[in-house]
């Protein structure tokens, strides 16, 4: 099928992908009055008299901003704003069918920092949540940080954490199948933007004691002047036995490959290096760093990637909308660690026991009860880590 002829139609017909509709009747004067003015004017009043009635009497608990500056959309890269509304839209709609979360598409023209930092504190009042999406490293994680510091409700950026979430959860089974342990293995991960350093760090919080992380010269090491800020924050996680080369030097004898980077950046040779039951995730989209198939000629005895046309579809729709939901739920003033933690667990405990095998280590993206178990583990741990409001 051709998707992408399939799309164009889809997106024509529809004129997009969302809409606006009433919770409420407007039938007769007494609707109108009661809906808007003069009725209106009281919860006015009562939201005056008491800021966090906003919560009771209008959508700001359900109500999720996904903002982008169309600065790296999917794998186009910098096609800016107009360009990015079809993938705000979407995520807006997975956000509805997946947790009823209503969401929508706010894409900003500007890439300045301040800006948009300043812009969406601005329209924060409104909203119950911030979704940040496709802004490009590492100007997002400092839109992140500022955001964090500056408003009371959670901010959450997607393609930093929803993305180290599921491949966390995922790594957490593969590694049952192989029978190794977190703290044992030495993990590589190829892509040093936003990705790449949420992986990083979600894997030291859950013990990874040896990590290689490399960008497209090869293994990050300390003190280079290339690195941006957030390459320097990465090398001083990992890299604990100051290796220097290229992947195919960080890959020798690696247990776990992780790529958030680009396709083919991955040779059998390079598969074929590591360790005996080799865990491989080859998440460059929509072409992987090494297609499934060559991988495990090659000798990797587990593989996923982002894709839904292969096994094992690392998908960040497994985290984002039952962590929001969970955070709303909550009325959470931040998406904090124990949360995120919180969903890995959730999400990797759906797939069972007896149920686990090399083709099936982490649910299905269309899986409905993924969200409901993740929003109530976040919920949990929301009350449990001190930032919840209920």
């Amino acid at each position: 099928m051709n998707y992408n002829e399939k799309a164009l139609e889809l997106h024509k017909t529809h004129k997009g992908k969302i809409e606006i509709t009433s919770k409420v009747p407007l039938e007769n004067s007494n609707d109108l009055s009661t809906a808007y003015t003069p009725g209106v004017a009281e919860p006015c009043r009562a939201i005056h008299s008491n800021k966090d009635a906003v919560y009771t009497y209008t959508a700001k608990g359900n109500l999720v901003a996904v903002v982008s500056d169309g600065s790296a959309v999917l794998g186009l890269g910098n096609i800016g704003p107009e360009a990015a509304i079809p993938v705000m839209e979407g995520k807006s709609i997975l956000f509805k069918a997946f947790a009823n979360v209503d969401a929508f598409p706010i894409c900003l023209k500007s890439q300045d920092i301040d800006q948009i930092v300043d812009t969406i504190e601005q329209i924060s009042p409104v909203f119950g949540g911030i979704n940040l999406e496709d802004i490009a490293s590492p100007r997002c994680v400092e839109i992140e940080r500022k955001l964090k510091e500056r408003l009371d409700i959670p901010v959450f950026h997607d393609d930093q954490h929803g993305t180290a979430i599921v491949v966390s959860a995922a790594l957490i089974n593969a590694l049952k199948l192989v029978n190794k342990t977190i703290d044992t293995v030495h993990i590589v991960v190829n892509g040093a933007g936003s990705a790449g350093n949420a992986i990083v760090r979600m894997l030291i919080e859950l013990g990874a004691k040896e990590i290689t992380a490399c960008d497209r010269r090869g293994i990050i090491s300390r003190d280079v002047p290339q690195n941006n800020w957030v390459k320097d924050e990465i090398a001083q996680l990992t890299n604990v036995k100051r290796l220097k080369g290229t992947l195919a030097h960080a890959m020798k004898g690696a247990d776990v490959f992780i790529g958030v980077s680009s396709k083919d950046v991955v040779s059998s040779d390079m598969i074929s290096s590591m360790a005996n039951d080799a865990i491989c995730f080859a998440m460059a989209n929509p072409d992987p760093e090494i297609m499934p198939d060559k991988a495990l000629k090659a000798g990797a005895r587990i593989v996923g990637t982002g894709r839904s046309d292969f096994p094992n579809q690392i998908n960040n729709v497994l985290a984002f909308p039952g962590v929001f939901r969970g955070a709303l739920d909550a009325r959470a003033s931040d998406i904090n660690g124990p949360m995120k933690i919180a969903a890995v667990h959730a999400i990797a405990g759906l797939v069972g026991k007896n149920d686990l095998r090399d083709d099936y280590i982490i649910p299905s993206a269309l899986d409905h009860s993924i969200a409901r178990a993740v929003s109530k583990a976040v919920y949990q741990a929301a009350i449990d880590s001190g930032v919840a409001q209920i």
